[in-house]
């Protein structure tokens, strides 16, 4: 392993142990119990009436958990929390104070006390509710919150004492530490990218989208940039969670870190849905590049020129592909960004469907040139990177998706067209192409001496090591095709590789005039041959 290599997995394994594996953090994180509490919240169908689950906190940390209608409990909470405040203090300004957590059974109501010095103080009922959400009966939840509250209040009494404190600051000391030592390496690693990092970020892609060339960018060639962002959030949240980590070792300041945690819980739960839609959408682009050069280097299938076809088929397929992908996802996680921070998604959806629908109808072009879209790419009528004429324009195809198709002409200007309008295509570049030449002679010209001469240089050029890569199959001489103004035209055929027609007719024109020449048979231009005729008139 190299060193960079094992100084990024120690940074990752530190953030690690500073989120979960220290004990103040970890005492605050969601057990089982409580997650199945939280997915019983989730369910509940919104009604008053239903019971809800709230914390009673010492210090900041949960002591014990309570149940109650929903449109009581937060006043159920407040008083109870009230008065288990005002029994913290004054047991902890005793210094010598005889603590005794006890329950009692009155007129059916079971009650929890709490005696400093002999002075028992009623600090709740527990209910039917408190018991059953956690599935356990009264007594039984009236002994674990004895228990727990005689436990953390003896802690809360511990930990003010002079010796845990200051080992608390020698804890934070080190944490903080730690944490400007990680920043320093991380700063370190990206400070100096080495030549294959640079070779990779001046790579460009030519005919993408820009938000899936900026996705691929960052799958394949990371750029420094990018890098640097994630520096920088990751340097952001080593602080963050250092400083939540420090306010939690002190029980003074535990309630500010439980303050700062409910703030910043809406803002991370988004986050880390972002995070995880971000890193789902770099996978399935792995796995949609992996099975597109699996298929394309697949030699052994397809001849050389078919496997060229397919890559290009296989290209914009990918590229729809991963665009529906990203508007999937991207929906996705909106929808779930909105239930994570508790909003209920179904008057969302009923209104999408109202909106779908009236969309449906305001929109039939459009979903005429996603089907004529699926059916261009499904068939292979085109894709990206041929050559086509379409709809009075013709150039390379640059861009396809379901709705809308980019070529770009010879004179450099980008247009765009509906799929619905995609009725006649000429592909010039599907599977091989031809170049069609016509070869103008005077009419005084040795045809036979002519078609020789070239019959030989269009033999000589298919033979020609730099040329027959391009010519697929012998050159086609047709013979005399017409008579017209320039002359007598002859025509010929000769079959190519896709869009290697017009080099391989400008290089045939200029060797064939080279040959005729040396022939003295001249090419001719436009000629017009003038009778003229000369009449007697008599006069009567």
């Amino acid at each position: 392993m190299s060193l960079e290599k094992f100084l990024k997995s120690f940074c990752c394994g530190l953030l690690i142990w500073i989120t979960v594996a220290a004990t103040p953090v970890y005492g605050q994180l969601l057990t089982i119990q409580d997650l199945i509490l939280y997915s019983n919240n989730l369910l509940q169908d919104g009604s008053k009436d239903k019971p809800a689950v709230s914390c009673l906190r010492i210090d900041g940390r949960c002591a014990f958990k309570i149940a109650f209608p929903k449109s009581e409990l937060s006043q159920r909470t407040n008083e109870i929390q009230f008065r288990l405040n005002e029994i913290k203090q004054a047991y902890l300004q005793e210094e010598e104070a005889d603590l005794k957590v006890y329950w009692q059974k009155i007129e059916n109501n079971t009650n929890i006390y709490i005696s400093i010095n002999e002075n028992p103080i009623r600090l709740l009922t527990i209910t039917t509710q408190d018991a059953v959400v956690q599935g356990l009966t009264i007594e039984r939840k009236a002994e674990l919150v004895v228990n727990k509250l005689e436990a953390k209040l003896l802690q809360a009494k511990s930990q003010r004492r002079p010796d845990y404190l200051i080992r608390q600051v020698i804890i934070s000391l080190l944490l903080l530490l730690a944490i400007i030592f990680t920043n320093l390496l991380l700063d370190c690693l990206t400070n100096k990218p080495n030549q294959t990092e640079r070779e990779n970020n001046s790579d460009k892609a030519r005919w993408q989208i820009p938000f899936i060339a900026y996705l691929k960018k960052i799958i394949r060639y990371p750029s420094l940039k990018i890098q640097r962002f994630f520096v920088i959030f990751l340097q952001f949240h080593f602080w963050l969670a250092g400083i939540l980590i420090i306010l939690g070792l002190f029980p003074l300041t535990r309630t500010l870190q439980v303050i700062a945690l409910t703030l910043l819980r809406l803002p991370i739960r988004i986050t880390i849905i972002a995070i995880l839609i971000y890193l789902l959408t770099i996978l399935i682009y792995k796995i949609i590049n992996n099975i597109n050069d699996s298929i394309v280097g697949n030699q052994f299938v397809l001849s050389p020129r078919a496997n060229k076809r397919l890559e290009l088929r296989v290209n914009t397929i990918s590229q729809v592909t991963k665009g529906i992908i990203t508007i999937f996802l991207t929906i996705s996680g909106f929808f779930i960004s909105l239930i994570a921070i508790g909003i209920d998604i179904t008057p969302f959806l009923a209104g999408a469907g109202i909106i779908g629908l009236a969309f449906s109808f305001a929109s039939q072009s459009f979903i005429k040139d996603a089907l004529n879209g699926f059916l261009i790419i499904f068939e292979d009528q085109y894709a990206v990177g041929d050559i086509i004429n379409l709809n009075d324009v013709g150039g390379m195809v640059e861009y396809i998706n379901l709705r809308i198709t980019k070529i770009r002409d010879t004179e450099g200007r980008s247009i765009t067209i509906p799929n619905s309008k995609v009725e006649i295509v000429a592909n010039l570049s599907s599977q091989w192409s031809r170049a069609d030449l016509n070869i103008p002679l005077n009419y005084n010209a040795d045809l036979s001496l002519a078609i020789a001469v070239i019959t030989q240089v269009a033999n000589q050029m298919s033979e020609d090591e730099s040329w027959r890569e391009f010519i697929l199959e012998p050159p086609l001489i047709l013979g005399v095709d017409n008579f017209s103004d320039r002359g007598i035209i002859i025509r010929l055929f000769i079959k190519t590789e896709p869009l290697k027609q017009w080099d391989v007719s400008r290089e045939f024109r200029r060797r064939v005039q080279i040959a005729l020449k040396e022939a003295d048979i001249p090419i001719v231009a436009p000629q017009q041959q003038i009778l003229i005729e000369q009449n007697s008139f008599y006069k009567s």
